[in-house]
């Protein structure tokens, strides 16, 4: 839970949705996660893009867990460090156990540094342990 609010160990990121298809949160990438001097490293950049793809899932259920069957990524532009950046999560399509969904990062001048395309499909319920969940601070906030 990388990114569960309570996890010690986590970013602390609050997501937020408007109940239908969006899922957004803010975050400024602290520079221990540069993968270059200065732009933050690709892997921590696809990591938030699957994470806020995945948490379109829940906006009508919050304990709709999914993993991540394909993602493809394009990074647009270097994303800086310590700079605040807008991540989005869109719904694009939702039938029976799979998901599509797409993520953007944008800079704080409305330019996407990059994107995803998802597609996700439904955990076996038999692998989740939902009394962990409020342990790890793990919500979804409604708009």
């Amino acid at each position: 839970m990388f990114f569960g609010i309570q996890n010690s160990f986590g970013l602390k990121l609050k997501f937020y949705d408007n109940g239908i298809d969006k899922v957004w949160t803010e975050y400024s990438i602290p520079e221990h996660f540069q993968g270059y001097p200065g732009v933050a490293h690709g892997g921590f950049i696809a990591a938030m893009l699957d994470e806020v793809c995945s948490r379109t899932a829940m906006i009508s259920d919050s304990n709709h867990f999914m993993m991540t069957a394909k993602m493809d990524i394009k990074y647009r532009c270097p994303v800086p460090v310590d700079h605040l950046l807008r991540i989005i999560g869109k719904l694009t399509k939702s039938r029976d156990r799979i998901l599509q969904a797409e993520g953007y990062i944008y800079l704080d001048d409305e330019t996407i540094a990059a994107q995803s395309s998802v597609i996700l499909v439904d955990i076996p319920e038999a692998t989740l342990d939902e009394s962990k969940l409020q342990e790890l601070g793990w919500e979804m906030i409604s708009d």
